[in-house]
């Protein structure tokens, strides 16, 4: 299999960076499925410890219908929880299935 250079863009800081053929050969030896996302810059930031800022979004609480602010954008259909109904939900032994009529 033959490699090129190929410019891909940052999802950080959006600038363009060089995935060197040598970089996809690396990839492809390590099967890596998916090319690289960072720039050189931005990745070392990320392993020095520079947490990337989560943005938040108030919400309100399908539970208990409190106002909560959560470190995701929700998505529509999901429940949301604020932090005490969520901790309860986490306490809870999962629900076992009541057994079938059918079953004979």
């Amino acid at each position: 299999m033959e490699f090129t250079d190929r410019v891909l863009k940052c999802v950080d800081c959006g600038t363009e960076f060089t995935f060197t053929a040598g970089e996809q050969l690396f990839f492809h030896d390590k099967q890596f499925r998916n090319d690289p996302k960072h720039c050189k810059q931005c990745k070392a930031k990320r392993t020095r410890g520079a947490h990337r800022v989560r943005p938040e979004t108030r919400t309100t609480c399908s539970e208990c219908g409190a106002e909560t602010t959560v470190p995701f954008k929700p998505t529509q259909g999901r429940p949301v929880l604020c932090r005490s109904c969520f901790q309860k939900q986490q306490t809870r032994p999962p629900a076992t299935p009541e057994p079938s009529a059918a079953q004979g």
